[in-house]
């Protein structure tokens, strides 16, 4: 079964697509809270497991309700699919405890560049001067709100292979993404969701095996809560890489930065800086930039 491909009429400022990775952004940044508060009494790669299994039920359950066939039609693909996702999880998961998470942050958001990249190459995708200058401007406002030490200046210098890690990660996020928006033209996107924590799941086990502890009753919470979470961004963010080239949608995943910012604040009353109040700025300027700039070719 094909997913839907059709785009929104031109009347709409902000495209569905775009509106999709804009909820994805902001779900995937509460993940990233409950991850953080799971991180308290558990090992990582135990919340990366519990992840995985919490949504291959949930997909498997949509599929079922959906009555879809859940093998899908480039298996092949698929699998790639999700091999490239754990293999970017597992990179940004290992270069957030091995680096500053500002440093972390910025490397993990290069994968838009390598995106339109990809497209180009792969799906035959032309790289339009406003999505670069978008992802270029959201980039930057990503170093103004982590102020990464490698740029801002700090004790010590980075460690070569964390950040080859870190950088690897970026670059199997963005193979996933150019995955996912090719197998718009073959797959359901519930199908292409599937594939990730049906592949992620058992790949998790044997890192987490050795670490596992029994959660509380909170933990239990917090876990359930990372499932559907990243259940209900991948679903979006599926969509919308159905409905929109792979370098302008990528280019929305910036706004995850600003969530969590506004998380940041709100949660742990983290204070904000000027430079972060422009940085978020700088994020949500340039979505809007890229989104207008979509309507207005399309008209």
């Amino acid at each position: 079964m094909s997913a839907e491909t059709s785009p929104e009429p031109a009347r709409s400022w902000f495209p569905l697509g775009l509106r999709y990775m804009a909820l994805s952004a902001f779900f995937f940044s509460l993940m990233s809270l409950f991850v953080k508060l799971a991180g308290r009494e558990m090992a990582s790669q135990q919340i990366v497991l519990a992840r995985a299994a919490i949504a291959l039920v949930l997909s498997w359950v949509a599929l079922e309700r959906a009555k879809i066939p859940i093998w899908g039609n480039n298996r092949k693909l698929l699998f790639l699919r999700g091999l490239l996702g754990f293999v970017g999880l597992s990179c940004f998961f290992y270069a957030v405890t091995h680096l500053p998470l500002a440093d972390s942050t910025v490397f993990h958001y290069t994968n838009p560049l390598f995106v339109a990249l990809l497209a180009s190459i792969f799906l035959s995708e032309k790289i339009g001067g406003r999505e670069l200058v978008g992802v270029l401007i959201s980039l930057l406002g990503v170093a103004l709100i982590t102020q990464p030490s490698f740029l801002f200046g700090g004790e010590s210098r980075l460690d070569l292979f964390p950040v080859s890690i870190a950088l690897l990660g970026a670059f199997a996020a963005a193979c996933a993404y150019t995955t996912v928006r090719a197998l718009g033209a073959t797959d359901h996107p519930l199908v292409v969701v599937f594939y990730f924590p049906l592949v992620a799941t058992p790949l998790a086990i044997p890192t987490a095996w050795p670490v596992l502890s029994w959660p509380t009753w909170s933990g239990w919470l917090l876990l359930l809560g990372v499932g559907v979470t990243t259940q209900i961004a991948q679903v979006l963010m599926t969509k919308g890489l159905h409905m929109e080239t792979a370098g302008r949608a990528t280019s929305i995943t910036y706004l995850q930065i600003v969530f969590a910012f506004i998380i940041g604040v709100l949660v742990f009353s983290e204070t904000p800086t000027l430079w972060s109040l422009l940085g978020s700025g700088l994020i949500i300027g340039s979505s809007i930039f890229i989104a207008v700039g979509r309507r207005a070719r399309a008209s």
